[in-house]
């Protein structure tokens, strides 16, 4: 019985690969099809096809004139009246420059310096303060250098005084409580 179905297996597939060939024998290669599109190919209509010498020595010739139009742009040439408008603003004197400001009194840390708090070591030792530039957190006492730039002088309980080494010149850095994150 066992050989029975394998004959019957064999004899359904002979029959499918059959009908598959069969089909397949039908349908157009992409080569043919290739072909017949090569075979309706229509010239264009050009009776001399020959390199016309003279028209291309007078498109040699020719010398481009622009009309003031940017092709990259979608924003057109501005009229001749505003040329006339633009040109007479650049016909009248410049305004003169301001005064200088004055020079500053304070120093000014940099914005991304923030004094977020202050500590103390219980052996007598100075203030300290904690300093973050948003990366790097610096703890320094009064009479360090901050940066190589700012000599600290005191750390107080609501703002940091410092002097500006290259300069000389005092400024103060407020104490910036931040909020507590919240809790999960």
């Amino acid at each position: 019985m066992r050989q029975k179905q394998q004959i019957i297996v064999l004899v359904v597939l002979v029959v499918v690969a059959g009908l598959v060939w069969g089909f397949e024998l039908h349908k157009q290669t992409p080569a043919v099809q290739t072909a017949k599109f090569i075979e309706a190919y229509k010239p264009l209509g050009e009776d001399n096809p020959q390199i016309r010498w003279e028209e291309l020595g007078r498109a040699q010739k020719t010398e481009y004139k622009s009309n003031g139009r940017n092709p990259f742009s979608m924003i057109a040439p501005p009229t001749a009246a505003e040329v006339k408008v633009a040109h007479d603003k650049q016909a009248q004197p410049p305004p003169p420059p301001p005064p200088p400001p004055p020079p500053p009194t304070r120093a000014q840390a940099p914005a991304n310096l923030k004094f977020f708090g202050y500590g103390t070591v219980p052996t007598g030792t100075p203030r300290r303060a904690f300093i973050t530039d948003g990366e790097d957190i610096f703890i320094v006492s009064e009479g360090d250098t901050l940066l190589g730039r700012y000599r600290i002088l005191k750390v107080g309980n609501a703002n940091l005084e410092f002097q500006e080494i290259s300069s000389g010149l005092p400024g103060t850095m407020p104490l910036e409580e931040q909020a507590a994150p919240p809790s999960a």
